[in-house]
């Protein structure tokens, strides 16, 4: 049985990372929080994983995200998906970078820098950006609510969503 995973597909990949890069509101952005939004892009459920704060706006979104999911989308292992997903991502960002769309240096840097905004858009014109409200939602959590979000120590983006190691961060 052949099964399609959007997760694996280089060109779903890089167009979720142009679409996250396009709605964030800043020129760069760390490549592991790009990383770990690229994730909940590709399986938007998984938020209702995350483990949220005590303020009423981190309980508004928590319930935009019920625990209860179709059985056959359930993922046993998203730590080891995620880590599966490293290369379709770096490869992505690298295939952005030699369009000239993000700065060449993110692998030194750790943050893929947007360069091109103009071209960036263009490319998302052509492939149209209908987006449904489910997918804008995620889209708006993700570049505002988890943008702002610490990413390092104990109440940071990685601690809360346990999807890569956070006990050695400074």
């Amino acid at each position: 049985m052949i099964t399609y995973n959007e997760a694996f597909d280089i060109n779903h990949t890089i167009y979720r990372i142009l679409l996250l890069l396009h709605s964030l509101k800043f020129d760069s952005v760390e490549f592991e929080r790009l990383r770990i939004w690229d994730f909940y892009m590709a399986f938007p459920y998984e938020i209702g994983n995350v483990r949220f704060g005590v303020k009423p706006e981190d309980r508004t979104i928590k319930k935009l995200f019920p625990k209860k999911i179709n059985p056959y989308r359930k993922i046993t292992n998203p730590r080891k998906l995620y880590s599966r997903m490293q290369p379709y991502q770096l490869t992505a960002i690298n295939k952005l970078a030699s369009y000239g769309i993000i700065a060449n240096d993110h692998d030194s840097v750790g943050r893929v820098k947007v360069v091109d905004r103009h071209k960036l858009i263009e490319i998302l014109e052509n492939i149209g950006i209908e987006l449904d409200s489910r997918q804008s939602n995620v889209m708006k959590i993700l570049t505002t609510y988890f943008y702002h979000m610490d990413f390092y120590g104990e109440g940071g983006l990685k601690a809360r969503t346990k999807l890569s190691e956070y006990h050695y961060d400074e």
